[in-house]
Order: C-alpha cells, then structure tokens, then sequence
C-alpha cells in the first residue's frame, strides 16, 4: 500500500498539534508498523483495534502523547514494560531515535513479531526481550538501570508499581498510561509507590488530541533504592497488591 493512500493528514495533525516533529521516512516506517501489525494479528492477537485511523488515534498518537509534557528528544535508557504489540515503545522509537529503548512482554509471539519490526523498520538502540517483570527485575542487568519506564498495559496501578519501579535508576521516572477515572485508584497505589522507593504520584489529565477521549498520566519519581523483596515472586503483585 502506498504511503498517500493511507489516510496520514489526520496523523500528521496530531504529531503537529503535539509540538513533534517528524519526516517523511517516520511516516512511512508507521505505515509499514501498521502493515505488519494487521497481518500478525491474523494469528496472534496483538491488538482489537485495526482499523487506520483507530490505530492512529488509539496506538500511534496516544503513545506518544507524552511528548507534551516531557522532553523526550535526548539519550535516555527506557522500559516499555509490557509493550504488547509495541506500545508506546515502537511510536516513540520512530520519533526519538536518541532513546534507547527496550521492550519487554510476557508473550513471546509477541516478542518474535517486534523483533520483526524492529528488523524491518531499521530501528537501532531498540531491543526486544521476552520475559515477566518479577523475574526480570531481578537481574542484576535490568534492576535500576532505566531513566523512564513507561507502560500502557492494563492493570492496577499498586501491581503496576511494583512490576516497574525496581526498573527505576534513582531520579527514574515511571510513567503509567490510564484512561477513566483514576483519582481512587491512584490513591490506593499511596502505600505501594512509597515501599518500593517512589515519590507521590503526579497526575497529568489531558484529552488526546484530535477525540474526545480523555487520559492520564500518571509520573512516579523514584527517590530511593527498592528494597530487595520486590518484586515478589510471579503472580503475586496482581493478586496481593501492596
């Protein structure tokens, strides 16, 4: 499919009304991403959402919405924990080449189709690893050695927590992605963001840009070093949260 007949004044609109800038080749490395992604899913499900100008609007620019509220053009180390089918990990890749981004999911199907991508995209300073985050965060090549780690996976923000911040360099930002209301929710994560190092969670409420879908960020700033019994073993911070 060539890159014109793919609906891109839309996509474009929202990189510029969120300050991004971005060039032709990006554009046609999303196109290429969306390809991909449509044709995998036919046997692996990757995600529900299809359609182009969904995957836009739902994927592409709600990934990397986050460039209105922090610099993301520098050379940082970050953690896409539970990336999925890529997001926000790949979005951000493609438009700030300068991270060095490692993706991380639990499925490996899911972890063989990114390193498809990345492949095929000819994206450098992008990894992908198969893997759980209690176990993961264990190894001493991972556990606080990111400058963000950001997650759009769906879970409870005190679980949430706790599968990222051991992740977390001192000074490290977690960055959760939330849709709804999420006012109790980030409440009751109080007790766990404070155990595992963190600092008061600070919530950035925003609708994204070009719907009337309304989001959130949640940024944790970690303040000191995670004590050494978290994560705990593999299941329990969904089922047990602190």
């Amino acid at each position: 499919m060539d890159i014109n007949e793919m609906k891109l004044e839309r996509f474009q609109n929202g990189l510029s009304a969120l300050g991004i800038a971005f060039s032709e080749e990006m554009l046609n490395q999303f196109t290429i991403f969306y390809q991909m992604m449509v044709e995998r899913n036919k046997v692996v499900n990757l995600t529900a959402i299809t359609e182009w100008d969904e995957v836009v609007e739902k994927h592409y620019l709600d990934s990397v919405s986050l460039a209105a509220s922090m610099d993301l053009n520098k050379n940082i180390r970050v953690l896409d924990l539970g990336t999925g089918a890529g997001f926000p990990g790949i979005p951000l890749k493609i438009l700030f080449p300068d991270m060095e981004i490692l993706l991380m999911d639990s499925l490996n199907k899911r972890i063989a189709f990114l390193k498809e991508v990345i492949e095929s995209l000819g994206l450098k300073g992008i990894y992908a690893v198969h893997g759980r985050a209690e176990e993961m965060a264990r190894k001493a090549e991972y556990r606080e050695k990111f400058d963000l780690c950001v997650s759009r996976a769906v879970a409870n923000l005190s679980s949430l927590c706790e599968y990222c911040i051991p992740f977390l360099k001192i000074g490290g930002i977690f960055v959760s992605y939330k849709s709804g209301e999420i006012e109790e929710e980030v409440k009751q994560a109080k007790k766990a963001v404070s155990v595992l190092g963190g600092k008061a969670a600070n919530v950035q409420k925003f609708v994204l840009t070009g719907t009337d879908l309304s989001r959130s960020f949640v940024s944790i700033e970690k303040i000191k070093r995670t004590p050494k019994a978290y994560p705990r073993k593999a299941g329990v911070p969904s089922k047990n949260p602190i």
